[in-house]
């Protein structure tokens, strides 16, 4: 439903922008219309002017006729001559034609059970069911599939550990019955995301041991600018704090649209302090889907130039 009224709402804007750039065009004709004779000539000099593209900005020319058109029916437009420019809507807009109601109802199914799936492969796996079943209609093209399951929002969704883990089946049941909306910060240094990493080689340490090392990683998420990163030989709360005051003073407190309010990832006895507040995540849980996800997608980039100087300098 959500992806529905989204789809609805960036129809209507594309259709006003439109109607605005046609008035612009036959705009003049109206203000000042033509003497007798001249309304052809003045038509040429418009045609023959290359526009801007309401939608994509490039550079356009329209016909004699099309323009035309549009200053007779602005002009005979009894109230608005500009929402009398707009496009007109399709009569089977949203209806999806090309998709059997048997159609619809199996490409549901089909999502329910394999949500981690992509549109070709429902697309393909579709067309099988179709082949084996006539009786369900036409074979819908990936473009239709594609179009009709964005719509319902049968969005892809990433896998989340096993298929068949508790957390995994826990997740997908929150996932179904919750709302998660993404979001991404607008301002530099509103948001940061850090965590940890393992890394590859191991070290020797002055007493004799072997250890893999861990790097501390923490960037902004608007600019992607790392703000600290740091090796360590442990996890825990102390580490953490020491890189999260290295960055602190390296680029001062991130502060969001409202200053009285920051989310703080810091563990320990003083992480909550004025202004802070901590919300540790459980694994495979809905609650992680940021932390988990995207916020260890944009660190590992950032992660590969000191882990391969490592690798090469090893």
């Amino acid at each position: 439903m959500k992806g529905a009224m989204s789809n609805v709402s960036g129809l209507a804007r594309s259709h006003e922008q439109w109607a605005r750039f046609r008035f612009s065009v036959i705009g003049p004709l109206l203000a000042a219309p033509p003497e007798r004779g001249d309304l052809q000539e003045q038509l040429k000099s418009l045609a023959a002017k290359k526009w801007h593209h309401p939608l994509s900005g490039q550079r356009v020319q329209f016909g004699l006729s099309t323009i035309e058109r549009w200053f007779y029916r602005a002009r005979n437009a009894k109230k608005d001559p500009v929402r009398a420019l707009r496009r007109k809507i399709r009569s089977d807009h949203g209806e999806h034609p090309a998709l059997s109601p048997k159609v619809r109802e199996q490409l549901a199914v089909q999502y329910r059970q394999h949500p981690n799936w992509s549109y070709q492969l429902h697309a393909d796996n579709l067309a099988v069911l179709i082949e084996k079943e006539p009786a369900l209609g036409a074979t819908p093209s990936y473009a239709s599939v594609v179009r009709f399951m964005k719509v319902q929002g049968l969005i892809k969704r990433p896998r989340r550990g096993p298929v068949n883990s508790p957390g995994a089946q826990l997740t997908e049941h929150r996932i179904e019955t919750r709302e998660i909306r993404s979001y991404e910060s607008q301002y530099v240094n509103a948001l940061w995301h850090l965590d940890f990493h393992h890394g590859s080689l191991r070290v020797l340490l002055d007493k004799g041991h072997w250890v893999y090392p861990l790097m501390l990683g923490i960037i902004d998420d608007h600019s992607r600018l790392c703000c600290h990163a740091q090796w360590y030989l442990a996890e825990g709360a102390e580490e953490l704090c020491h890189g999260l005051c290295q960055a602190l003073q390296k680029r001062a407190l991130p502060r969001g649209s409202d200053e009285r309010q920051w989310l703080g990832h810091a563990r320990g006895r003083n992480n909550r302090r004025p202004g802070t507040l901590g919300h540790p995540a459980r694994n495979h849980s809905a609650l992680c889907a940021f932390s988990e996800w995207q916020a260890r997608g944009l660190l590992e980039r950032s992660r590969r130039t000191p882990l391969t100087d490592a690798r090469r300098s090893g």
